[in-house]
């Protein structure tokens, strides 16, 4: 009777990561839905009304001052330590390496690259987008300010948004993104969300960061993830050119290996003897099975009443003289001497 092997936890989770990651139904124009559109507004909205309360000097040019005078690194310097360790992952460079690794391992089991090519992309719109918006507006940090209540905006700095807070948006994000099924995708949305709201809240605790540095690099980073449907179709023309690049380069290398020279017609093959230590090694001829012996049900016999195994007859030559055991001496033929 065949059984099947009940699956552990362990088994479906590794099930549900050799799935592909979902790609949207039309590659060649990618359809966002009702709520995707009002999410990318409001974002985009937010974004715009972040960088002009800054650029007026409003209430919350106030707030990042007020902020910055209370000096949470001081007022809980208990866990500063923890907040040290914590603010890396928003560091570019440590979440690249292990999201990379993730997503390859991801590639290598699925035999595809668009893990991979989403995750540079989006970390390439990253780099463009906000590193512009640094260099545009360079706005000062809390540490490098020079007049009490400005925005220190155009004075060269490169801190405005936050590009710990974005990294992390993204970072952690595409693993959202990327997911297999709606229910990883929920949780991996909800772990990537509050992974970046610690980092944003850690740099302002840190004083490296003004609040408002923050918002906007939760906008940035969102913004990010949002137009990624938009680059589906340049990730799968970017997948099909690899693969094809690949394939190409075998075939080159099959076509120059050098072939085995064939051996002339009528030349004699040489065949060399086994040696003792070869033949220890071949295995035995499989041999036939042999066919089950089955034993006849029934009460033991006596031997006189088996049936004889020799042939029928006798094979001795006929005699005349001769005569078989049990035969009276009178019935015997006499013969002379």
């Amino acid at each position: 009777m065949r059984t099947e092997r009940n699956l552990t936890r362990l088994d479906r989770v590794f099930a549900r990561l050799d799935r592909e990651p979902e790609r949207p139904a039309n590659i060649d124009v990618p359809k966002m839905s009702r709520h995707r559109v009002a999410l990318l507004t409001g974002t985009l909205a937010f974004y715009l009304a972040i960088v002009w309360a800054v650029v007026t000097t409003s209430w919350l040019v106030r707030l990042d001052w007020q902020v910055m005078f209370f000096r949470p690194y001081q007022q809980w310097h208990g866990i500063h330590w923890f907040v040290d360790y914590y603010v890396v992952l928003g560091q570019r460079g440590p979440t690249a390496v292990m999201v990379a690794a993730w997503l390859g391992w991801r590639s290598w089991r699925q035999h595809t690259l668009r893990p991979l090519l989403t995750l540079g992309t989006a970390l390439l719109l990253l780099n463009i987008s906000v590193g512009a918006a640094k260099l545009g507006m360079g706005r000062l940090g809390p540490h490098y300010a020079t007049t009490i209540g400005s925005n220190e905006m155009g004075m060269g700095g490169d801190i405005f948004p936050s590009g710990h807070t974005a990294n992390a948006v993204v970072t952690w994000g595409i693993l959202a993104y990327l997911a297999s099924t709606p229910r990883a995708r929920r949780w991996l949305s909800a772990i990537s969300a509050v992974t970046a709201l610690g980092v944003g809240m850690a740099t302002v605790y840190l004083g490296t960061h003004w609040l408002s540095d923050v918002l906007l690099g939760w906008a940035a980073g969102l913004l990010v993830l949002l137009a990624l449907p938009w680059c589906e179709p340049l990730i799968a023309r970017a997948e099909v050119a690899l693969f094809d690049l690949r394939d190409r380069r075998r075939a080159r290398k099959g076509a120059t290996a050098p072939a085995p020279a064939p051996a002339p017609a009528g030349t004699p093959v040489l065949l060399k003897p086994r040696t003792a230590a070869q033949e220890e090694k071949r295995e035995p001829a499989a041999r036939s099975p042999r066919a089950p012996v089955y034993l006849a049900p029934g009460p033991h016999t006596a031997r006189s009443e088996r049936t004889p195994v020799t042939p029928v007859g006798s094979r001795r030559p006929p005699h005349p003289d001769r005569v078989s055991r049990g035969t009276p001496a009178s019935a015997r033929p006499l013969t002379g001497g």
